[in-house]
């Protein structure tokens, strides 16, 4: 009893004594339901979860067996920014604190994330990562070149294998992709273009299963990948 007064009268003391801060989002606004749109093109000096953080989530870690809102392995659930705040262990503007990156760049094997056989997340990606929670960790989302889409001249190289690696790989490679389908370099994306099927897939079109799978590409992506494959699938 004297302890949990104690602990009390801590508390009240910390409240009373504590620094302040401005509110990190305006007053009334839910940042967990509807992500802050600067409304301008995107800023490559800052992360965007909606543009940024949550495909390569969902991509990486957000899939079955892992953390989908199904599985929630442990606990954790990555498909949505309260689902990562809420299960993530992610403290804002300290990624060295922060669950969600340290499992990134953790040395063992056996601890890390994405669990093998699935690859490491390459460095770009992981920087990212720490760079979003460094920044305050927000649900913010930006412009992709809306009206300014050059669908010309797509190549495998320059244009499309950076949209997968960040939209789709994470689910379709190693030794159990999902549905038995590889997209881990040119020749296992253009097969799937061919058919047809990618550019339906992406485009979430009736009758087949939209990927990645709650979050749908960009209009820009989608438009690119569509020319890519009517131009001939260039590598």
């Amino acid at each position: 009893m004297k302890n949990t007064l104690l602990y009390a009268a801590i508390g009240i003391m910390l409240t009373s004594a504590g620094c302040k801060h401005d509110p990190l989002y305006p007053a009334g606004y839910d940042p967990a339901t509807n992500p802050i749109s600067t409304g301008l093109p995107c800023n490559p000096d800052t992360a965007y979860f909606v543009n940024d953080i949550l495909p390569l989530l969902i991509s990486n870690c957000a899939m079955s067996g892992c953390h989908d809102a199904q599985t929630r392995a442990e606990g954790i659930q990555l498909t949505s920014y309260a689902s990562v705040m809420q299960t993530g262990d992610v403290k804002p503007g300290n990624a060295n604190g922060s669950e969600l990156y340290e499992v990134l760049i953790e040395t063992r094997e056996d601890k890390r994330m994405p669990v093998p056989p699935s690859p490491r997340l390459d460095a770009a990606k992981i920087a990212l990562v720490r760079k979003w929670i460094e920044q305050g960790a927000q649900n913010n989302s930006c412009l992709e070149n809306q009206g300014e889409c050059d669908t010309t001249n797509m190549t495998y190289t320059v244009d499309i294998a950076p949209i997968i690696s960040s939209n789709c790989i994470g689910c379709h490679s190693g030794v159990s992709p999902g549905g038995g389908i590889l997209l881990s370099n040119y020749s296992q994306v253009a097969a799937q273009a061919n058919t047809g099927k990618l550019q339906a897939v992406v485009s979430h079109s009736a009758g087949v299963a939209a990927m990645p799978p709650g979050n749908r590409l960009s209009d820009c992506n989608v438009s690119k990948i569509k020319a890519w494959a009517n131009q001939g699938l260039i590598q």
